[in-house]
């Protein structure tokens, strides 16, 4: 790294990411300036002066146009070129933190000297000194993190891949583009793990030159990958089938993660675990904090988190993860969405027992909703989480689910959709202490 001694480089945004390329690269001796618009408006100005520019991954490539190319990289960027070991990257729209978690803990599970990093919340930097030749990193890979990325990753998992961020990207072509470069620069050697569910993700095997395996939830592959079958997780390889687990083990709740568990069981089989690893985690892995997170069991009543959920299609996920009767806790601020689809998946669903409607967003899901008050109770007007918990409680019965499954963001109540999903949780244990 000696390169980067007396450089002068400045890292755009001072965001986590940002942070921890300045400080990785004093370390190196490099004579670091932060730019961020919350620190001044002109923080593009002058940009010419640098012989480096760090851009973080909110910064979109366009805004810096003013430099020349070859002076542009990113923390990913850099850590690609650095690292002295094996990737797995992971992207997709939905599921990619799960995939990456479920990975991580099976290749931890084999004993392997295994990372955690990316768009999950660590930054690379802050444990690219630790690695050597042995050690293996799982990258989660946002759009924003791909979008100039000129090396992929060893292995790479490319999940559901639908139409997002679209605030962020020009149009769905930009967005998928970005995310088919986490395979356009893999060689012959390399593998590309590829969901046949999803028709962008399926027409992406054009895109690599890697060997490519498939995963689905919907039917069985004829090619060597990873399927749902009669109730299995089946992997095919070198055209033999073993399975891995029964879908009833699996601890992980609902069917749309049947495609994540099949895309880690694949990558982590691949990078050396053994079987009994990838079941093993499977029968022990709850899922991350605040997606369709069990948060405790009151009076027989499950309770589940799902604060993540900023999109009716995420709710609509969650929703058909149960078949017990649900109690839903629906609505939060605007993202502009469409609820016509979730509307009509809650009218034309049968155990849903109550919805209790908060946020800005509730009138606007409600009206989507065919004839809610003749098929189960709608409680409205909660203004607080200890409200909604509460209201859930009385009408909850044992056996029952109670869904916090919001499909819009959190701002018009909460801080973030942390604080949301934290301040449920809260609400919920209180009700085990007062029991």
């Amino acid at each position: 790294m000696s390169s980067l001694k007396n450089k002068k480089i400045a890292v755009i945004g001072e965001g986590l990411e940002g942070l921890s390329s300045a400080k990785y690269l004093r370390g190196k001796g490099a004579s670091v300036t932060i730019l961020d618009q919350k620190l001044d408006n002109d923080y593009l100005n002058d940009l010419n002066k640098y012989d480096l520019i760090i851009r973080s991954p909110g910064v979109k490539p366009e805004l810096l146009s003013s430099v020349s190319a070859e002076k542009i990289t990113s923390q990913i960027k850099l850590f690609f070129d650095l690292c002295p070991c094996r990737i797995i990257g992971v992207t997709g729209t939905k599921g990619k933190g799960t995939t990456a978690s479920l990975i991580y803990e099976m290749l931890k599970r084999q004993g392997r000297n295994v990372y955690l990093g990316g768009n999950i919340g660590v930054p690379p930097f802050d444990f690219l000194d630790k690695l050597d030749k042995n050690s293996i990193v799982v990258l989660e890979l946002s759009s924003f993190q791909l979008i100039d990325l000129t090396k992929s990753p060893q292995i790479a998992v490319m999940l559901m891949v639908t139409s997002e961020h679209l605030d962020y990207h020009g149009d769905t072509k930009e967005y998928v583009d970005a995310k088919r470069n986490i395979l356009r620069h893999q060689g012959e050697n390399d593998i590309a793990i590829l969901n046949r569910d999803y028709p962008a993700t399926n027409e992406s095997d054009i895109h690599t030159n890697g060997k490519v395996y498939t995963v689905s939830r919907e039917r069985e592959s004829f090619e060597e990958g990873c399927f749902v079958r009669s109730g299995m997780i089946v992997l095919r390889i070198n055209g033999q089938d073993r399975e891995i687990i029964a879908t009833g083990e699996i601890l992980l709740p609902g069917r749309h993660n049947l495609e994540n568990v099949c895309a880690a069981s694949l990558a982590s089989y691949l990078a050396g675990v053994s079987v009994s690893n990838i079941t093993h985690v499977l029968k022990n892995f709850k899922g991350l904090e605040h997606r369709l997170e069990l948060v405790a069991t009151v009076n027989d009543v499950s309770y589940y988190d799902d604060s993540f959920s900023t999109t009716p299609e995420t709710a609509i996920a969650a929703i058909q993860s149960f078949k017990q009767p649900e109690i839903l806790i629906l609505g939060g601020s605007s993202k502009n969405s469409d609820f016509s689809e979730l509307g009509r998946t809650i009218s034309e669903a049968e155990n849903i027992k109550a919805i209790i409607g908060i946020g800005a967003e509730w009138p606007k899901i409600k009206s989507h909703i065919v004839d809610p008050i003749s098929r189960f109770s709608v409680i409205d007007g909660a203004k607080n989480m200890q409200t909604v918990v509460a209201a859930a409680a009385k009408v909850a019965a044992s056996g029952d689910v109670v869904l916090l499954t919001p499909a819009c963001a959190s701002f018009d109540m909460f801080k973030n959709y942390k604080d949301r999903g934290e301040r449920f949780k809260q609400a919920v244990m209180a009700l085990k202490t007062d029991g």
